[in-house]
This record gives C-alpha cells, structure tokens and sequence, in this order.
C-alpha cells in the first residue's frame, strides 16, 4: 500500500513540473520569441496611455467612428448570446440594431447587426467598412473620397493571400480615422 502511494505522489510531482511548470514557461517563452506583439495583447497606444487591444472589439458610439460587430469589449466575457435562428431575441436585438444603425445614416450590413461566435471580433469585413464611409464622412466634416481611402489603407488581405477573407480592424481604423480629423483641423 505504501509503495502505491509513494509511486503516486512521485508521479503526480512529475507531472506537476512537467505540465504545470515546465510547458506553460515553454509556451511562454516560444509566444514572446515569435509572436510577442499579439502575446502580449497588441496594445494600441494612445497620448494618455493605451487605447485598447486590436485583439478585441470595443464598442463605438455614435456616426463619427466605424462601428464594428454589436460584441461585448469585455474579454472576460467572451462566447456569443448563442441566440437560435428562430430566436425571438436575436430578432428584436437585430431590429433595433438596424434601426440604429440606419438612424446613424449607415447601411445595415448582417455582420453589423449581428455579433461573432467569439463575442470580442475585432475585425469586420471591408463591405461593412465601406457601408459607413459616407455617415463617418458626414459626421467628421471629411470628405468622402478622404474616408474612403482611409478604409482601403486599411484593408488586411487573407493570410499567406489565401487563407480567410479581407478584414479591416476597426480599433486601428478609428485610430487613423481620429489623427485624419486632427490632421485636417490643425492650422
């Protein structure tokens, strides 16, 4: 009996060190060597601090900035509402993101009514950038042509050009779309 317990214990501090200690610091370490940008959270800088994660949505309110899915910002809460397609929910949490979004002067677009599987998508699809071009316009007192050519810098191709679709990350898109607005009202 005892020798079963001595063989467990010692096994258990072995996979302790091995999987408890020794792969996440492996992991780690092969995360901040290679990709140490998005490991540690591609933090957007901002004058005062940091802007947010261009690893996660946030919210935008209101027509001067591009709107991107209706997702939490919260990365603690992560996972959509998981809402059926016949769902009553989805329906009316759908219609009253398109009557806000057509009261902000925007095209609906479904992945601006809808959220992500993640719940925290940071990207939305060029076709939903350029659907806000002329209410972003309007709003900033910019013109069209200006916006537009802001949202095509910023169009992201498919990894390796074939795997995905174009995305446009709307956390550096308002980030660009803000130093524009400086940029035209400064003397």
């Amino acid at each position: 009996m005892l020798v079963h317990l001595r063989r467990a214990v010692v096994a258990s501090v072995i996979f302790f060190v091995l999987l408890g200690l020794a792969y996440p610091f492996l992991i780690t370490g092969i995360g901040q060597a290679f990709f140490s940008h998005q490991a540690s959270g591609d933090l957007v800088a901002a004058p005062r601090g940091y802007l947010g994660s261009s690893l996660i949505g946030q919210h935008w309110n209101g027509p001067r900035w591009f709107q991107g899915r209706p997702d939490t910002d919260n990365p603690s809460a992560t996972g959509s509402q998981n809402y059926g397609p016949k769902s009553k929910l989805l329906l009316d949490f759908a219609r009253a993101q398109v009557r806000r979004l057509e009261k902000e002067g925007i095209k609906p677009t479904n992945e601006l009514v809808t959220g992500s599987g993640s719940g925290v998508d940071p990207d939305i699809s060029p076709h939903s950038a350029y659907v806000q071009v002329a209410a972003v316009a309007k709003a900033n007192h910019l013109s069209v042509s200006a916006v537009r050519r802001l949202v095509t810098s910023h169009v992201v191709g498919p990894y390796w050009s074939f795997l995905g679709s174009p995305y446009v990350n709307v956390l550096r898109l308002n980030q660009s779309l803000a130093h524009l607005e400086s940029a035209t009202k400064a003397p």
